[in-house]
């Protein structure tokens, strides 16, 4: 029988198509480590995406593709799925409160030290966040993978800044010497494409700006992980993890 997950994520409201092709893609890539899988992807911005793929994988495990719980994984994911008429479906945690995604931004952050000749103990690593002041969802889910970061040790000091609330993140990026920039989003969508790089340049910040972390080459991975360790009726877990192995928490000799 042949197993299905649908990856929803915010999507781009302005412009739908980028995103939504990403997206895609990124199934693509995640049904190729979970043989006998069908994978989807939908935005809930592009029109009738959700929709789409939910008649094309009906009964699919629902994996959130933001970066933390809040009203669009609790309210307006769950909104769209029942009026799409899928109901009773599995919906996952979101990408975000993944507990190896600490492990995964650190494995990023380090990467892009090592190619921009950066030595991370004496480098300063800002995260960018959305934020919101609506919801504290965000904020607090950075600022609590920001603490997990800083107790590794891996960096001389970890930042935080964000969109829509203090600590702003032209703000955060001033004055920080060696640093670099690492942005903590699913898509390179139009907060990535425009606001992230507008915040920087108005910080004075020409340090490495590195791609957001949904774009790393291992998310698929743990994305892969999550949706093969899920036990339901009628499903089995994934019993060997071969092909996604490399999520283990990486080795801190690479400082």
């Amino acid at each position: 029988m042949t197993q299905t997950a649908l990856i929803v994520a915010h999507g781009a409201p302005a412009d739908p198509a980028p995103a939504q092709v990403a997206l895609e893609a990124l199934a693509t890539t995640v049904a190729g480590l979970l043989p006998g899988w069908r994978i989807a992807g939908a935005t809930l911005a592009a029109p009738d995406a959700l929709e789409e793929a939910l008649a094309a994988c009906p009964g699919a495990l629902i994996y959130p593709f933001f970066m933390a719980e809040g009203w669009f994984t609790r309210t307006a994911l769950p909104r769209r799925l029942t009026a799409a008429g899928a109901t009773g479906l599995h919906q996952l945690p979101a990408f975000g409160t993944d507990p190896r995604l600490t492990d995964l931004v650190a494995r990023a952050a380090l990467q892009g030290a090592e190619a921009a000749g950066l030595t991370p103990k004496t480098t300063t690593l800002l995260l960018a966040a959305h934020g919101g002041k609506a919801s504290p969802a965000s904020a607090q889910a950075t600022q609590a993978l920001a603490a997990r970061l800083a107790q590794r040790g891996d960096f001389a000091a970890i930042r935080v800044g964000f969109l829509e609330q203090e600590p702003f993140l032209a703000d955060a990026a001033r004055g920080l010497g060696a640093a670099l920039c690492l942005p903590l989003f699913a898509l390179r969508a139009g907060h990535l494409a425009r606001d992230v790089p507008q915040a920087l340049r108005d910080a004075g910040f020409t340090c490495p700006l590195l791609p957001a972390i949904g774009e790393h080459p291992d998310t698929p991975a743990l994305i892969a992980r999550a949706l093969g360790a899920v036990q339901l009726p009628g499903r089995k877990a994934l019993q060997s993890a071969g092909s996604v192995s490399i999520l283990e928490a990486p080795s801190r000799s690479r400082q």
